[in-house]
């Protein structure tokens, strides 16, 4: 009887026994342990996150984190190595609740529902969502949509988003979901769509990454407001609150302005919104 017993407590004890060494611990006990903090990046959301022509990571939200990791490792008391994992759109909120990152350096919209899923830091940007056109159309707002197509990110804040405005003013407009900026690029060039929705900041730089100058405009009209945060791994209250540290105390110092003109200076000063953004989170140790 009792070697059945063992074998069965065996068994049960398997799944723990052969998890990662960090199962249990907190991000910061892995990361001091360990010496590294994993960040994941995507390739496609310039100018906040994506990748340089030899690999590197690179853009707005990318260059916080790096700074994060850097205070994070005089916290700790030991600089940190920082492994960079390639995500997407749909695995995102996955790798981040199965500990394969850490944290997030993207454009994820803080949401109350998202945060049943991970855990956000400060907000780092805010937004709203608009369409990008070409110049040569007569669109100028939402109404002009109607009985046209509009490509956006399936999953999406902004998909979502559009769609409730487009069903509050009453328009019937064909939605196109697609997996990527890119796929929703090159449904507007080719006609296929007649706007391409997104955050205005992304579609700013789309624009101005376009084949040529004026070819594509976007439209006077905002239908959403998007809070960016930094995506955390769930749950990890101290992690959080170590994250948060950093990033407001560079808001404090106004070494934020240097990170916003490196990556965003182009497209203008901050705005009224940003800045206050960047001054209420100055909070206080």
């Amino acid at each position: 009887m009792i070697k059945p017993l063992l074998r069965a407590a065996a068994l049960l004890l398997l799944p723990l026994l052969c998890a990662p060494a960090f199962a249990h611990d907190n991000v910061l006990d892995q990361v001091r342990r360990f010496g590294t903090i994993r960040l994941g990046f995507y390739d496609n959301a310039r100018p906040f996150s994506a990748r340089r022509g030899d690999g590197v990571p690179e853009g707005y939200s990318v260059e916080l984190c790096t700074r994060i990791a850097e205070g994070l490792g005089r916290q700790l008391g030991k600089p940190l190595k920082v492994e960079w994992k390639l995500l997407t759109l749909a695995n995102r909120f996955e790798a981040l609740s199965k500990g394969q990152v850490d944290m997030e350096c993207g454009t994820t919209t803080w949401t109350l529902g998202r945060q049943a899923q991970v855990d956000f830091s400060l907000m780092t940007f805010v937004d709203g969502g608009s369409i990008l056109v070409n110049n040569e159309t007569d669109l100028f707002a939402l109404a002009d949509f109607a009985g046209k197509r509009i490509a956006v990110a399936k999953g999406t804040t902004t998909e979502r988003a559009l769609v409730e405005a487009l069903k509050a003013r009453g328009l019937l407009v064909e939605i196109t979901p697609v997996a990527t900026a890119d796929e929703g690029m090159a449904l507007l060039a080719s006609g296929a769509a007649q706007g391409f929705a997104s955050d205005r900041i992304k579609l700013l730089g789309l624009a101005l990454n376009a084949p040529r100058d004026g070819l594509y405009r976007i439209v006077d009209e905002d239908f959403s407001m998007e809070p960016y945060a930094l995506a955390l791994r769930p749950g990890d209250a101290a992690f959080r609150l170590a994250v948060n540290r950093e990033l407001a105390a560079l808001y404090r110092s106004g070494r934020i302005l240097e990170v916003y003109d490196r990556w965003l200076g182009p497209l203008g000063k901050p705005g009224v919104l940003l800045s206050a953004l960047y001054f209420l989170q100055r909070i206080p140790e």
